[in-house]
């Protein structure tokens, strides 16, 4: 099983070199980094875990340019979004984005793609929240027509872009991409549609969910080995990452503290038995 980790990386925690370093080093798989542009101070979305709001949320560094920084300093570390607001980018310029850092890593990036929590971080940017989920799928198949071989057109309800050149080209013509959310059957049929699979948060209920997004997949036509499930920012045990493996868990994401380099390599020391 591939382990990987996560951190709300800011201006006041460990740097993304530090830390890329010391993740390839140990052997661990891969770092994930969420994504708020900014937290607006008057608002009514409450925290999804219950509570006050951790004040990481609103200096979260951006994840692209912090990972460039991890992709530079490292060779083998897997690298992806934990995860990416699309219905908040410009699709033309996320596209770009998106392959020119999984062009000069080497194939290492995996766009984890979510929906949001935060209506008023949303409507900032100019997005309808009951149209969000449609948007963003629209969205990722506008981004898959740029990475397309050839110059491909794509005209939807949201947007269009024309037949284009647009290069780099993501290595495999296109990034691994999975999508985060609760388990349902509007989440699994997006899934099924066009992405590699499900980052779900916590990674609980796994037993139940996964026969059902299975069918769902199958149901779609795609080959059951391809599907791809990654729990995300799990808090690990052995008995945890156990029960992953026996579902046919490949890889699961860790969270590690927003914290001072202090901190978090003492996180990592106990982590690293893991790996």
């Amino acid at each position: 099983m591939r382990i990987a980790t996560t951190i709300f990386l800011t201006d006041e925690t460990i740097t993304p070199v530090r830390l890329a370093r010391e993740l390839e080093e140990r052997g661990f798989a891969g770092l994930y980094l969420p994504e708020h542009t900014h937290i607006p101070v008057e608002r009514t979305s409450p925290y999804p875990a219950g509570g006050e709001l951790p004040r990481e949320y609103g200096r979260t560094l951006d994840p692209f340019v912090a990972l460039g920084q991890a992709a530079a300093v490292t060779e083998r570390l897997g690298l992806g979004t934990g995860i990416t607001l699309v219905a908040q980018h410009d699709p033309i310029d996320l596209a770009k984005q998106v392959a020119t850092l999984d062009h000069l890593s080497g194939e290492r990036f995996t766009l984890g793609v979510g929906f949001g929590w935060n209506k008023e971080e949303a409507a900032d940017h100019g997005v309808e929240w009951t149209s969000r989920r449609a948007l963003t799928q629209e969205r990722l198949a506008l981004m898959r027509a740029l990475w397309a071989a050839e110059p491909t057109a794509y005209k939807g309800e949201f947007g269009a872009v024309r037949a284009s050149h647009a290069y780099p080209k993501p290595v495999r013509g296109k990034p691994r991409v999975l999508i985060g959310g609760a388990a349902g059957p509007k989440l699994f049929a997006g899934i099924a549609e066009g992405a590699d699979g499900w980052l779900p948060i916590g990674g609980r209920g796994l037993t139940e969910a996964l026969p059902a997004l299975r069918a769902v997949w199958a149901a779609a036509g795609r080959d059951p080995g391809d599907l791809q499930v990654v729990p995300y920012a799990v808090v690990p045990s052995e008995g945890k990452l156990a029960h992953y493996a026996e579902l046919g868990i490949e890889e699961v994401v860790l969270q590690l503290p927003s914290a001072g380099e202090g901190e978090v390599l003492r996180a990592l020391d106990a982590y690293t038995p893991y790996v």
